[in-house]
C-alpha cells in the first residue's frame, strides 16, 4: 500500500475517533469519495483489507489505524 493511502488511512481514523468516539467502524469505503475517481487505488485498499488482513466489512477505525502503524 502507498504511503499517501496509509496517510490517508490514519487521518479518517482519527477524524472518525474524534468525532464518534473509540467504538466508531468503518469500511474501506471510508477512505474514498462517493465517486469512484481513483479505482486502482481502491482496489489496492480493498486487497490490503479483505485479501491481506482478512478484515470484516466493517472494523473498528482504532484497529485500523493500529494496523497500518504497526506494518511501517
Amino acid at each position: 500500500m502507498n504511503k499517501a493511502l496509509r496517510a490517508k488511512i490514519v487521518a479518517v481514523c482519527d477524524k472518525k475517533i474524534a468525532a464518534k468516539g473509540e467504538n466508531v467502524g468503518l469500511s474501506f469505503y471510508a477512505f474514498f469519495a462517493n465517486k469512484n475517481d481513483n479505482p486502482e487505488l481502491l482496489m489496492q485498499a480493498a486487497t490490503w483489507w479483505i485479501h491481506t488482513h482478512k478484515l470484516d466489512h466493517f472494523e473498528k477505525a482504532h484497529k485500523i489505524k493500529q494496523i497500518i502503524i504497526d506494518e511501517k
